[in-house]
């Protein structure tokens, strides 16, 4: 793994495995080899495309035209080799006719050495023109690998043979596409659900909510591993119509991990083992280290197991069991076999664990400690200091003029809770940049917004330390920025927790987290209104009393009072009111 010491917030399992057909921009160089697409499926074997060429025989230096043409398909791989020996690297370089459809690949280090796809739109025909090299070999065979769906691809079909004129004849026998394995692991029916009642006496579990069952709840997530002497039973089940898919992690980050994927194909399950190269698409591996496969579909639940040894010293990319690995779960959607972005973070367990050694019963969560804790410093610092904070200065001036400390009490409490918001954005600020080392480019305008309003606190802070005197002709101007610059950076707050709440890192559950911030904001305006509507009228009950002359102490006193009473009633309730909102996302966060 890439990045120790710090947890991981997205187990990137896309699982949109590296091949022709998973490249819709037809970048596969790393296919250039073997042109096998690594589907973990077995490729058809007679062909329904076509390759003709222009001419049979050519000198170096000659262009040839090369038609590929056949029933509809996505992607494709087109390769010029010696036609004596396939396995060798590709000969000549390519010319496009159609850039729309068609693209030139380096291969081998050279440039323009093969031509694929550059979109996944589907294409019946596909023109290009090969250009002899001054070294070509007597004898040219074009390879073409074509995809037809996820599932349906050929591979290495071949065309003519065409040769320099005045060699001989090409004779040795047609050299044959080395076929992918037919034999596949044996897979059973599971015809029961699986049981947790040996779970941290014989099986080591992990469960989603913490010791739910899956044979009585269908949104249960559960993974075991039970030893048995060399081998590792292994289980998983969840709610899932694609996929569902756990890997091994030598530390909280994307990149080196030993993965394993329920496939859903149709009406049956296809149990894969795949490994992750930092933080691009997971490759799928050969299943032959998996054996007792077996799947169960049944009410919107996927189930499978398989039983691998617990060392494997000869198979590349499976981790040895007897070492302790972080462990996560994740699932999503799979269409035609083809596996998408997980749909929600991935379950995560909280430390290191060996599966094969003392059974646990262990729990993990769908946020990381980082970002809970961002998250939270966010919606305490721009949901309630900042509101209370603001509130104060607009409205309770009147109310708590008396001097705390050398200034306005009022003054106070509002430099304090300014303060206050300041610190914990600039904590919560940092802590994504920790987490992450560096910019997230997968998060939208969030990391955007969060930068400005960062920007606009500091700014503010400045902005306070330099205010002019209460006389000064100056101070008319630094009340309007101040009071632009902080309501500019309030509704960019709130518009970045909308827009974080959906982030996989901190993905608050269902829609009810909308409804809440809709209920938040508008119970922060429907207390300004309140307050507003009410300093107006006193306002206006102040200048009645002045324009008759009636004046009495004693009742615009009393009046003051009431007045004063009110505010402190309705700040009462407003931060009554906040704190539950406040409560209700931290106590969201804290279960994730």
């Amino acid at each position: 793994m890439a990045v120790p010491g710090y947890t991981l917030g997205a187990f990137m399992l896309v699982l949109h495995v590296k091949s022709v057909a998973n490249y819709p921009n037809g970048k596969v160089t790393k296919s250039c080899h073997g042109m096998i697409p690594e589907h973990g499926h077995t490729p058809q074997s007679d062909p329904a495309h076509n390759i003709s060429v222009s001419q049979m025989t050519f000198k170096p230096g000659d262009q040839i035209k090369v038609t590929l043409s056949g029933p509809p398909f996505k992607g494709f791989l087109l390769e010029a080799r010696n036609a004596e020996d396939l396995s060798g690297p590709p000969v000549g370089s390519f010319t496009l006719i159609d850039s729309q459809v068609s693209q030139l690949l380096t291969c081998e280090d050279t440039q323009g050495s093969a031509v694929s796809h550059t979109n996944s739109h589907e294409k019946t025909e596909i023109k290009v023109y090969w250009n002899a090299p001054s070294s070509a070999p007597n004898h040219i065979k074009f390879l073409v690998t074509i995809v037809e769906k996820y599932r349906i691809y050929w591979v290495k079909i071949p065309s003519p043979v065409i040769s320099q004129p005045n060699v001989l004849p090409f004779t040795t026998p047609e050299a044959t596409v080395e076929p992918m394995p037919t034999t596949l692991p044996p897979v059973s029916h599971l015809t029961k659900s699986f049981n947790t009642s040996d779970c941290g006496s014989k099986k080591f579990c992990i469960r989603s909510p913490e010791n739910c069952d899956p044979e009585k709840e269908l949104a249960c997530v559960f993974l075991s591993f039970t030893r048995d002497d060399q081998s590792v039973m292994v289980e998983m089940s969840g709610p899932s119509k694609g996929y569902l898919s756990f890997a091994l992690s030598h530390d909280q980050w994307m990149g080196d991990d030993d993965a394993y994927v329920c496939i859903r194909e149709d009406q049956t399950v296809r149990i894969q083992p795949a490994h992750l190269v930092g933080r691009s698409h997971p490759v799928m591996d050969p299943r032959d280290p998996l054996e007792d496969t077996a799947w169960r579909l049944m009410d919107g639940v996927m189930q499978c197991s398989f039983r691998r040894n617990a060392t494997l010293p000869g198979v590349k990319n499976r981790f040895d069991l007897n070492a302790s690995y972080y462990i996560f779960l994740a699932d999503g959607a799979a269409d035609d076999g083809r596996i998408h972005k997980h749909s929600q973070q991935p379950l995560i367990t909280y430390e290191k664990y060996n599966v094969t050694g003392y059974p646990q019963n262990v729990g993990g969560s769908h946020s990381l400690f980082l970002l809970k804790v961002h998250g939270a410093l966010m919606f305490v610092a721009w949901m309630t200091t900042v509101s209370i904070g603001v509130l104060i200065a607009r409205f309770f001036k009147p109310v708590w003029s008396k001097a705390l400390f050398g200034n306005a009490a009022w003054f106070q409490v509002h430099r304090m809770l300014m303060l206050t918001t300041s610190a914990l954005t600039f904590i919560a600020f940092l802590l994504p940049f920790i987490y992450r080392r560096g910019w997230n480019w997968h998060a939208g305008y969030h990391p955007y917004l969060g930068c400005i309003v960062m920007v606009l606190a500091v700014l503010q802070l400045l902005l306070a330390a330099s205010r002019p005197p209460l006389h000064d002709p100056r101070r008319q101007m630094f009340n309007w920025t101040h009071w632009s610059m902080g309501t500019a950076a309030r509704i960019i707050a709130v518009a970045a927790m909308f827009l974080g709440m959906d982030l996989p890192g901190l993905n608050l559950p269902g829609p009810q987290k909308t409804y809440a911030m809709i209920g938040f904001v508008a119970w922060h305006v429907g207390a300004e209104i309140v307050l507003e509507i009410h300093a107006y009228r006193l306002s206006r009950k102040d200048e009645i009393l002045d324009d008759d002359r009636i004046q009495i102490l004693q009742s615009f006193t009393v009046a003051e009072e009431e007045g004063h009473a009110f505010k402190k009633a309705v700040l009462a309730i407003y931060v009554c009111g906040n704190l539950t909102f406040l409560i209700v996302f931290l106590s969201a966060i804290n279960h994730l």
